[in-house]
C-alpha cells in the first residue's frame, strides 16, 4: 500500500489539475451528433463550429449547406456576416491607437468629432471614448437603428453622426445597460480620425493581416472571394427561406465583419494569449486587453442558473460573467438571417465559436452551452430540448398576439362602417428618420418611408386611432402598431409606432419614432 499510495496521489493530482476539463470534453464525434441534432431541431440550414483548446484548433467543421437555393456544403472556410461580433475588433483598433498614444480612452469624443452632440448637453460634453463602447449612454434599447436597419435607406455616417442629438434618453449617463450600435459606428469615425485610416482599412491591414485571417473582409463588399458564402435564411409565412443579405456599409464597425471559424480561431487564441500572435508579437498590450475584459457597465442577474453566475458586466466589445468560477468573455451578433455566438473561458484556455445562417439564436447556444458544459462538469441538461421550450412557448406567445390582432381587424373589415382614410393622409416628419408618407395606393391606405425604402405596406384600421402597418417585404417580420394623433377636425396631426410580435428585432426601434404633420 506505502507504495501504491503516492501514485495514486500524484494521478489525482495531475487529474485535478490538468485533466479535469479535458477528461469531461466532448469529443468531435459528439459535436457531430449535437449539431445535426440542433440543425434539424431549430431548421436551421448550416451551422460552422470551432472549438480551441490551449492554444490550438482541437475541431473545425460545417454542417448543412450554405444555401437552400444551392445546396452547397458548410465547411471550416465557409464565411458568414459574424455581425456584432464585430464590435470587439472595433474596441482592439481603439486600444491599438492608445497603445500608441494617439488617444486615450477617457479622451473626449467631441476632441475627435467636433459636431458630435448628444441630446443632452452635459452628456455630449462628457461623453469618452470608452463611453462609445460599454452601452451606457443613457440611450434606449437598439435607439436610432433604423438609420441602418433594414440597410435599403439612404443615411450617411454623418446622418447618424448628425442625428444622435434628436435620440431621447431613456436613463440617466452611466447608470444604465442598454445595447446599442449607433456608438459603434461613432468609434468607427473616432478610429478613422485618430488614424487617418477608415476603419474598414484599418482593421484589415493593422488586424486581419497580422493575424493571418486572409479570408476575413470588413464588410461583404469588401470580401475578395465570394464562391463560399452563406446565404442568410428566416422563416417566412412559417416557412425557412433565402432572403435578401442585409447590411448597411455606414455600419460595418458594429457589425459589418464577414469572416469563417478557421480565421476566427486565430482571432481568438490571440485574445486568450493576451495580445500575443505570431512569434511573440503582441496586436496590443497587455494593458489594453485587461481594459477590454475588465467590467464597465453591470448587467443585472436575476433568478438562478445552471452556471452559478453571480456578475455580468459589459467590457469594450465583449460581455463578461463568471461561469463556475471562471471568467467568461464573449458576444453575440446578428444579422437579417444570420446569428452567431464567440465564447472564451480564458482560465481553460477554451474558446466556442458558432455560426448560423438563420436567424434563430437558440440554435448557437444549444450548440455553444453544450460545449462548455462538458468542460465545465455540467452533466443533465439537455441544451437542444432546453432551448426548444423557449423557442415555442416565445412562438406560441408571439402567434396569439398576432393571431388576435387579426381576427380583430377581419372583424373591422365585415363592419359596415368605413373610415375617411383622407384624414390620415399627408407627410410626416421625424426629426432622425425623416419623412413617411400616409397615402392611398389602389383604394388602401399606404404606409411609405422616404429615407428606408423596405418600410413601405397597407395600413389596417385595427381600434380607435390605431392601424397596423403590414409591410411588403415579409422577411422583416416586423408589423407594427400606427397611432395617430388628432387635431380639432378630427385629422391626424401626428403618429407613433409600436412594434406588435415580442420577437420583432430590437433594431426595428420604431418605439423612438414621433411623426408630426
Amino acid at each position: 500500500m506505502k507504495k501504491t499510495l503516492p501514485f495514486f496521489l500524484l494521478v489525482c493530482i495531475l487529474l485535478g489539475s490538468f485533466g479535469h476539463s479535458l477528461a469531461q470534453a466532448i469529443t468531435s464525434v459528439e459535436i457531430d451528433n449535437l449539431v445535426e441534432r440542433t440543425l434539424k431541431t431549430f431548421d436551421v440550414p448550416g451551422i460552422a463550429v470551432a472549438v480551441v483548446k490551449d492554444g490550438k484548433v482541437i475541431h473545425a467543421k460545417g454542417y448543412g449547406v450554405r444555401s437552400l437555393n444551392t445546396g452547397k456544403k458548410v465547411d471550416e472556410n465557409t464565411l458568414f456576416g459574424i455581425a456584432s461580433n464585430s464590435k470587439a475588433f472595433t474596441a482592439a483598433a481603439l486600444g491599438m491607437l492608445v497603445d500608441e498614444k494617439k488617444l486615450k480612452w477617457d479622451d473626449k469624443v467631441r476632441d475627435f468629432i467636433p459636431e458630435f452632440k448628444m441630446y443632452d448637453p452635459f452628456v455630449t460634453e462628457e461623453f469618452t471614448i470608452k463611453d462609445l463602447l460599454t452601452h451606457r449612454s443613457g440611450l434606449g434599447l437598439g435607439a436610432g437603428d433604423l438609420m441602418f436597419w433594414p440597410d435599403s435607406n439612404n443615411f450617411t455616417r454623418q446622418d447618424i453622426i448628425h442625428n444622435l442629438r434628436y435620440l431621447k434618453p431613456v436613463s440617466s449617463f452611466r447608470t444604465k445597460y442598454d445595447y446599442d450600435n449607433l456608438l459603434y459606428i461613432v468609434a468607427g469615425e473616432v478610429v478613422k480620425r485618430a488614424s487617418g485610416m477608415e476603419w474598414e482599412d484599418f482593421i484589415e491591414k493593422r488586424i486581419l493581416q497580422p493575424l493571418g485571417m486572409t479570408q476575413t473582409a470588413a464588410s461583404f463588399r469588401r470580401l475578395k472571394d465570394k464562391s463560399n458564402v452563406i446565404d442568410p435564411h428566416a422563416p417566412v409565412d412559417g416557412t425557412v427561406k433565402v432572403i435578401r443579405r442585409d447590411w448597411s456599409d455606414v455600419a460595418n464597425s458594429a457589425g459589418g465583419l464577414y469572416s469563417n471559424i478557421t480565421d476566427m480561431s486565430k482571432w481568438i487564441i490571440m485574445q486568450m494569449d493576451n495580445g500575443k500572435y505570431g512569434n511573440g508579437k503582441q496586436l496590443f498590450s497587455e494593458a489594453v486587453h485587461d481594459e477590454m475584459w475588465t467590467p464597465q457597465t453591470i448587467i443585472p442577474v436575476r433568478g438562478t442558473n445552471s452556471y452559478n453566475t453571480h456578475f455580468s458586466s459589459y467590457g469594450l466589445g465583449w460581455g463578461l460573467v463568471d461561469v463556475k468560477g471562471y471568467k467568461q468573455a464573449s458576444h453575440t451578433g446578428g444579422l437579417a438571417g444570420i446569428v452567431t455566438q464567440v465564447t472564451l473561458i480564458p482560465e481553460l484556455k477554451l474558446g466556442i465559436i458558432v455560426f448560423t445562417n438563420q436567424q434563430q439564436g437558440a440554435a448557437f447556444v444549444s450548440v455553444t452551452n453544450t460545449i462548455k458544459d462538458s468542460y465545465l462538469g455540467v452533466k443533465g441538461i439537455d441544451r437542444v430540448r432546453e432551448n426548444y421550450d423557449r423557442v415555442l412557448q416565445g412562438l406560441a406567445n408571439a402567434k396569439k398576439i398576432t393571431d388576435d390582432i387579426w381576427k380583430d381587424i377581419e372583424a373591422q373589415q365585415k363592419n359596415a362602417t368605413r373610415i375617411d382614410n383622407s384624414l390620415f393622409t399627408g407627410t410626416y416628419h421625424d426629426q432622425w428618420f425623416g419623412d413617411a408618407e400616409i397615402g392611398i395606393k389602389n383604394g388602401k391606405l399606404w404606409f411609405t418611408s422616404k429615407r428606408s425604402y423596405l418600410l413601405n405596406g397597407e395600413m389596417f384600421p385595427y381600434k380607435g386611432n390605431t392601424f397596423i402597418v403590414k409591410w411588403v417585404d415579409r422577411s422583416l417580420d416586423a408589423d407594427a402598431y400606427v397611432t395617430f394623433e388628432l387635431d380639432k377636425d378630427g385629422k391626424g396631426s401626428g403618429f407613433k409606432m409600436l412594434a406588435i410580435s415580442p420577437l420583432t428585432d430590437f433594431s426595428f426601434d420604431f418605439q423612438d419614432l414621433d411623426f408630426k404633420r
